[in-house]
C-alpha cells in the first residue's frame, strides 16, 4: 500500500507552522485514497475518530479539549469524494479504518498518541487498540460497546422503548420513531442524513427541554451511507469481549447515562473487561457528552491524559 506525504491545505495557521501537525486541515494518501485530517489546539496528541459509519467529522469537534490537547479529529474514508473507496459503500470495517488510523498516527511524528473514538469510532479505536497499540499513550472509549449484531440491537430497541414512553405526549415522537424504523432500508446519503437528523432528539438527555439551543446541531448533522458491509457483502461484526481482556494500554471509559444507541450497560462492561480501565459516567447526557456536559467531559478527558502521560 503506496502512501504519499502529508500535505497541509492552504490557510494562514499552517502556512505559520508548517509540517503535519500545524493547525488546519491536512491530507495524506494512501493506495489512491485520501485520507484528510483537521489539526485544533495544542498539547499531548490526541486522535479522535468520529461515529457512524458515515457520520461527517465536524460535530466531534471539543474545543474545551483543543484548550489542553492537539486534536486530530479525523474525517474518515468514504466521507468524502477523493476517499471512497473502489468498493464504496462497501468495504468499510474496522480493520480497514485502523489500517488508515495507523498510516495517520505514523504521519503525525510523535512518540505516543492518544486515541478517542466515539460510538462507531469507539469499535475503531478498541479494535486499533487490540491490534495495533504500539504508538498509543491511552484509548477513548467513548460511547462504546464490545459486541455488535443482535444483543447489542435488543438492548438499544429496549432503550428506545424507554425513550418512546417517556416521551409518549410529545408531537415530535413520532418522527422519530418513523427515521429509526427508516434505518434498515438506507441506500444514499440523502437517506442516511434524513435518518441521522431523524432520530437526534433521542440521542440526547433532554434534546425537546432544550431545542433552541440543540436544533442548530441537528440541522446541521451531516452523513454518508456506508453499508457496514466489507466488500463481499458481509456485516463488519464486533465482539471483542475476549480481546479486551488483554489489552494493555491504559483506557478511559465514558458513556451518557441516558444514550439510547451504546448505553450504560455497554460501558460498564468494557470496564469490567478492561485491566485497570476507568469509567466516568455522565448523569446529565446522551449520546453526546462533549456537547451537553462539556466541562465534565473535558476534566475526564484530561485528567486521563495527564495521570497517564508519561509516554505521550
Amino acid at each position: 500500500m503506496s502512501v504519499t506525504a502529508n500535505t497541509p491545505e492552504a490557510s494562514p495557521s499552517s502556512r505559520a507552522l508548517p509540517g503535519p501537525l500545524s493547525p488546519g486541515t491536512h491530507s495524506l494518501t494512501i493506495g489512491g485514497v485520501t485520507q484528510r485530517y483537521h489539526v485544533h489546539g495544542t498539547g499531548p496528541v490526541c486522535v479522535a475518530h468520529p461515529g457512524g459509519p458515515g457520520i461527517l467529522w465536524d460535530y466531534l469537534r471539543m474545543p474545551l479539549l483543543e484548550e489542553h490537547l492537539t486534536m486530530v479529529y479525523v474525517e474518515p474514508i468514504g466521507t468524502g469524494a477523493a476517499s471512497r473507496l473502489p468498493s464504496h459503500p462497501h468495504g468499510y470495517t474496522r480493520d480497514r479504518y485502523s489500517r488508515f488510523l495507523e498510516h495517520l498516527i505514523n504521519r503525525l511524528g510523535v512518540p505516543k498518541v492518544y486515541l478517542l473514538g466515539h460510538s462507531h469510532g469507539a469499535f475503531v479505536a478498541a479494535h486499533h487498540a487490540v491490534h495495533r497499540a504500539e504508538r498509543l499513550a491511552g484509548v477513548v472509549l467513548y460511547e462504546g460497546a464490545p459486541v455488535t449484531g443482535l444483543e447489542h440491537g435488543a438492548e438499544a430497541g429496549r432503550l428506545v422503548e424507554k425513550f418512546a414512553a417517556e416521551h409518549a405526549n410529545h408531537p415530535g415522537l413520532a418522527e422519530v420513531l418513523a427515521a429509526f424504523g427508516a434505518m434498515s432500508d438506507l441506500s444514499s446519503d440523502e437517506e442516511t442524513t434524513a435518518v441521522a437528523r431523524g432520530v437526534l432528539p433521542s440521542y440526547f438527555a433532554d434534546y425537546w427541554g432544550d431545542e433552541e439551543r440543540w436544533a442548530p446541531f441537528r440541522d446541521a448533522v451531516r452523513a454518508v451511507f456506508i453499508s457496514g458491509l466489507d466488500e463481499n457483502l458481509s456485516p463488519d461484526t464486533v465482539d471483542d469481549r475476549t480481546a479486551l481482556k488483554a489489552l494493555g494500554i491504559p483506557a478511559l471509559v465514558v458513556v451518557g447515562r441516558h444514550d439510547v444507541i451504546c448505553g450504560v450497560r455497554w460501558s460498564e462492561e468494557l470496564h469490567d473487561l478492561i485491566p485497570d480501565a476507568r469509567l466516568v459516567v455522565l448523569e446529565h447526557s446522551g449520546h453526546f457528552g462533549h456537547l451537553e456536559e462539556p466541562e465534565r467531559f473535558d476534566r475526564a478527558v484530561f485528567d486521563f491524559v495527564s495521570e497517564t502521560g508519561a509516554g505521550a
